[in-house]
């Protein structure tokens, strides 16, 4: 049994919208609690750990939109001066009142990131 759920698995490839992720990051602002369980950073950060973890098992290669977020690392530690090897998600923490507000924090930091982004990448078309 074990070994035909595999191959039906293995033989399977779903079918996965290429540019998910912000759609995804959308409806978790809206709704926390659904996706995470409760308003946490930390389990956002696990959440999309786990994402992207799951669609390298799967062999999907990683969208535009994962590409695009590549900087936010770097931008939260220019942002908040931060020189240490600490995470996005460690780093907006320390500088919130919980993780709630941490969570808040990253939409908006999000949002800012990507609207930076995109007036670079427009000045350079």
């Amino acid at each position: 049994m074990e070994t035909s759920v595999k191959t039906q698995v293995g033989n399977h490839k779903p079918e996965v919208q290429s540019e998910y992720l912000l759609d995804l990051l959308q409806r978790i602002k809206q709704r926390p609690g659904m996706y995470l369980g409760k308003c946490s950073i930390t389990r956002l950060r696990a959440f999309l750990d786990g994402y992207g973890m799951a669609r390298a098992e799967l062999g999907v290669p990683r969208s535009q939109q994962e590409h695009d977020l590549n900087g936010f690392q770097e931008w939260i530690q220019e942002r908040y001066q931060i020189t240490s090897t600490h995470g996005w998600d460690s780093i907006i923490l320390f500088f919130s009142v919980d993780e709630k507000d941490a969570l808040d924090k990253f939409f908006k930091l999000l949002e800012e990131f990507l609207n930076q982004a995109k007036i670079a990448e427009d000045k350079h078309n």
